[in-house]
């Protein structure tokens, strides 16, 4: 759903350029534009709650016409984009061998000769009448959009609370660090109210970890209260979770009370008063939230503790008064990796067998150090009979992090980082998607990624006063802040240089990316396209030995090369004429790129090579 917005973003204002440019449109051309514009925006209403529902409670037809819109969008950018270079150039583009078909034909056929510049409004109309027919789908799925409050399935987070801490590994260091902060001196119960945020990517360990600090000192409070708040909260709900927390019997019928937040706030207020508290507060994903609960605890509590745990940065910020507050989970150093892996799968620590040990590493690698990834695929290896052998592990370690990855044991890893993926803004997803075009472990450059971005529209806005680059570095950031993308380097104006995308992250959105054929991945296990009727959007090539039949292909926007052997001997760039990104940066066999001159549409060109034969110097 993501992508069709992604696609009607950049469309509506070159659509409102076309209104208020020079060119004398017929009065009912300029009419159908009006109300595709409207139309347009009322799709992308649609499309951003639509956004927020998961894709397994949405009917089949909801995603089709999601890709009707997407394919109207991008139908239309590329008639506006072909007649404004035909306007600028007065003239054929130098290749016309292969060129957008169908309605674009209709668009060479009027400019033809310069005689008939409007004749645009015929490939108008036809969008227009095609825009008519998914208004009418777009009004019935907008009375039978699902509540996207209501989860069909269930959270996969909640048995960390119910789990035996005792079966964990490693959970003793890090526990004992988080008590030390709660409850540090001898006079820790003459200080003031302390609040402790724990911050982590998804599937660290953060609810656990809470939970084991909670066990061990709340012995030491007057009353506890253990309570969950998630997205899209009921405020009210949170409110009476932590009044029966508190005192289950005085409250046990809390739940039935039609109290309004104030009451709610005052009477754990006047509950608390005078009481040493210790209450967690887990998953939080919303500052405005944490602002109105934490308004139900008095500063001037000595010795109670309040902890949260968040995924976003900014948020566990704002629980806390100082950063020396905020606990950072790290992931799991290999050894208590290994010890946690050869548990589950061996039932003890050192019972891996030696023709397995290369493979137990790579796959170790390949979790990063995250609890869930390492118990969900343990899990998966302990629980399948025919998951025995070195090469069937060697099979599921080639298809982590490229979206292959479909069995049962390892969907609580993917609702957890979906939970992380469904909160992004509308606008931030096709931005984490488009991540998936680079292979895994790949170190990409922020400024690299920040104008890939911006040349494929998928940064717009019509704020003058900031620039387009500005915006996809605020983009960049808050991906960071939502623990989406891991920060590397760091320059000298204490910038981040670039980040590297999670081994489960990236097989989460190879995953999507190909369910909205956003992205087209060729590389050692896909070699060629696999669906003769899919429109190649976005290609990028991870393999030389790859059959790629450029003839249809007359749609490409991007292409991106990590290998050598390919440009001039498998693709034939210079066809591509609505080509937007050529990013060459993994090629070191490239010295002619004089085709480039040919791509009228072309906005980003990556080139690291050490000598240019042949460049069209403009």
């Amino acid at each position: 759903m993501e992508i069709a917005m992604g696609a009607i973003g950049p469309l509506l204002p070159k659509l409102g350029e076309l209104l208020i440019g020079e060119l004398t449109l017929e009065k009912q051309v300029r009419k159908g534009i009006k109300s595709l514009v409207t139309e347009l925006k009322l799709m992308h209403a649609v499309l951003s709650k639509v956004s927020k529902v998961p894709a397994d409670q949405l009917e089949e037809g909801v995603k089709i016409w999601a890709g009707n819109v997407k394919e109207l969008s991008y139908q239309m950018e590329e008639i506006i984009d072909v007649f404004k270079v035909r306007m600028e150039n007065g003239g054929e583009p130098t290749n016309s061998k292969n060129r957008v078909k169908k309605i674009l034909k209709k668009v060479k056929r009027l400019f033809k000769n310069g005689k008939d510049l409007h004749g645009i409004s015929d490939a108008l109309e036809e969008a227009v009448q095609q825009a008519k027919k998914l208004a009418e789908l777009r009004q019935r799925y907008e009375q039978e959009m699902p509540d996207t409050s209501v989860g069909a399935s269930v959270d996969p987070r909640m048995m960390a609370l119910y789990t035996d801490v005792t079966e964990l590994v490693g959970i003793e260091e890090t526990r004992d660090e988080l008590v030390n902060l709660l409850i540090e001196g001898d006079d820790w119960l003459k200080h003031p109210l302390k609040t402790v945020s724990i911050v982590g990517f998804g599937g660290l360990g953060k609810t656990t970890l809470a939970k084991a600090a909670y066990e061990k000192i709340k012995g030491q409070f007057n009353c506890d209260a253990f309570i969950s708040v998630s997205q899209n909260p009921d405020k009210k709900k949170v409110f009476k979770n932590i009044l029966y927390e508190l005192d289950k019997n005085k409250y046990a019928h809390v739940h039935s009370k039609e109290w309004e937040e104030k009451h709610l706030i005052d009477e754990i207020i006047e509950f608390l008063h005078g009481k040493r508290y210790l209450v967690i507060i887990d998953d939080i994903w919303d500052k405005e939230v944490w602002k109105l609960i934490k308004c139900a605890f008095s500063k001037k509590s000595p010795g109670s503790r309040l902890i949260t745990t968040t995924r976003i940065i900014s948020v566990s910020e704002e629980c806390c008064s100082s950063r020396d507050d905020i606990y950072k989970m790290k992931p799991l150093s290999d050894d208590v990796s290994r010890t946690l892996f050869c548990k589950r799968v061996f039932s003890q620590e050192n019972g891996c067998p030696q023709e397995l040990l290369q493979v137990s590493k790579d796959i170790l690698k390949k979790c990063g150090g995250i609890p869930l990834a390492i118990i969900s695929i343990a899990s998966l290896l302990a629980n399948n009979r025919q998951m025995k052998t070195k090469h069937q592990w060697y099979t599921l370690l080639n298809s982590i992090g490229r979206g292959l990855t479909e069995d049962q044991s390892l969907e609580e890893m993917k609702k957890i980082l979906l939970f992380s993926y469904y909160d992004l803004p509308s606008y931030l997803k096709p931005c984490l998607l488009y991540l998936s075009i680079f292979p895994e472990d790949h170190k990409i450059m922020r400024d690299r990624l920040i104008w890939r971005w911006i040349s494929e529209g998928l940064v717009y806005s019509d704020k003058q006063e900031t620039s387009l680059y500005e915006f996809g570095n605020s983009y960049f950031n808050e991906l960071v802040n939502r623990s989406m993308i891991q920060p590397i380097g760091i320059d000298v104006e204490g910038n981040v240089e670039g980040c590297r995308v999670h081994d489960m992250v990236l097989d989460l959105i190879c995953s999507l990316s190909s369910e909205e054929n956003f992205v087209t991945i060729l590389d050692d296990t896909r070699r060629k396209i696999p669906n003769s009727e899919i429109k190649v959007r976005r290609l990028s090539i991870q393999n030389s030995k790859i059959d790629v039949d450029t003839t249809r292909m007359e749609h490409m926007r991007s292409i991106t090369v990590f290998t050598s052997d390919v440009v001039g001997k498998v693709l034939d760039i210079s066809s591509f004429q609505v080509l937007r990104v050529l990013d060459l940066e993994g090629c070191r066999d490239v010295s002619d790129v004089g085709y480039v001159g040919n791509l009228l549409h072309l906005r980003y060109l990556g080139l690291t090579v050490l000598v240019l034969r042949t460049f069209p110097w403009i």
